[in-house]
């Protein structure tokens, strides 16, 4: 099955490099606007599949994407020194029209998936260009925010992450919101399993369990300038979800009607994820600081999508 990315930087070429090692698809075609960049990562990553797995990568224009199950978008430009946000977002939203307009051309039954910062505003952006059905615009989300939860939480209860089942819902960004009312440990309730093992989740613990994962990226970024490599697998995951038909529940991004009141924003939520993209949404239960937090976010989301004029 042929999977299609589009802007071969870091994340992108990332993404594909764990997709190649993974097995995840048979496939994989590069786009980018320096069709040199795409044709070296191209090169570069199918010299590691006699290492791993049989996959097919190449360099491709748009006309290459023809008949891709999933295409990655992973373009966009770098904010200018002294330039907003709103500014990037305006720059960012005239890249994607070019972007998405090459890939629903050549494309256009498949399952568009985001990676682009920010991730939310830019899913947002990619559904309204598209005009596809919100359950076929997905947005990594905070797919990689909850691997960071439940690894620390892993490493705090001294258990595998595999075992933790918790989620951050929300922005992927500064006002995401990690759910502790509903998370688990195996069966039982994740603050009942550490008071048990002597390892409690008081308050303080929590709060810097959830500073921890909300300055991830600030942490990377600081040391070398970018993340990629968690974000490239998280990517393979949800396109492996998507391709094998799997319905795995993933906090991916998708425009929602409606979130705690605030009209039409993308923010993630846990959501099955199979072949015909987001099958359905859930909601967890959460305490009442919870949802409070939950509505700030997608009124974070809201306010930035609502100035782009779509």
């Amino acid at each position: 099955m042929k999977i299609g990315i589009v802007g071969t930087g870091m994340v992108g070429s990332a993404a594909a490099y764990a997709m190649a090692l993974l097995g995840v698809g048979t496939e994989i075609v590069l786009v980018d606007a320096n069709p040199a960049l795409a044709l070296a990562q191209a090169q570069d990553i199918a010299h590691a599949t006699p290492f791993a797995k049989t996959v097919t990568i190449q360099a491709g224009g748009y006309v290459d994407l023809k008949d891709a199950a999933v295409v990655i978008i992973a373009a966009g430009v770098s904010q200018k020194p002294g330039e907003s946000r709103l500014a990037l977002l305006e720059r960012n939203v005239e890249v994607f029209r070019s972007v998405i307009g090459g890939v629903m051309q050549a494309a256009p039954d498949t399952i568009l998936l985001i990676a682009t910062n920010p991730l939310d505003v830019m899913t947002y952006v990619a559904q309204r260009i598209s005009g596809l059905p919100p359950e076929r615009v997905i947005g990594s989300g905070t797919i990689l925010d909850t691997a960071r939860l439940r690894s620390l939480l892993g490493d705090h209860l001294g258990i595998a992450p595999t075992s933790v089942h918790a989620y951050v819902l929300g922005e992927h960004g500064d006002s995401e919101v990690p759910v502790w009312s509903s998370a688990m440990a195996g069966s039982v309730p994740i603050v009942s399993f550490a008071e048990q093992i002597g390892r409690p989740l008081d308050q303080a613990a929590r709060t810097s369990i959830a500073d921890q994962v909300r300055g991830a990226a600030y942490t990377i970024i600081e040391g070398k300038g970018a993340t990629w490599y968690g974000i490239g697998a998280g990517l393979a995951r949800i396109v492996r979800a998507i391709i094998g038909d799997e319905r795995a529940v993933l906090s991916v991004s998708q425009v929602s009607a409606d979130i705690e009141g605030v009209k039409d924003v993308a923010l993630s939520l846990p959501r099955i994820v199979g072949r015909r993209g987001v099958i359905a949404t859930l909601m967890p239960d959460l305490d009442a600081e919870e949802r409070a937090a939950l509505k700030r976010s997608a009124e974070v989301i809201a306010g930035f999508s609502t100035k782009l004029g779509f």
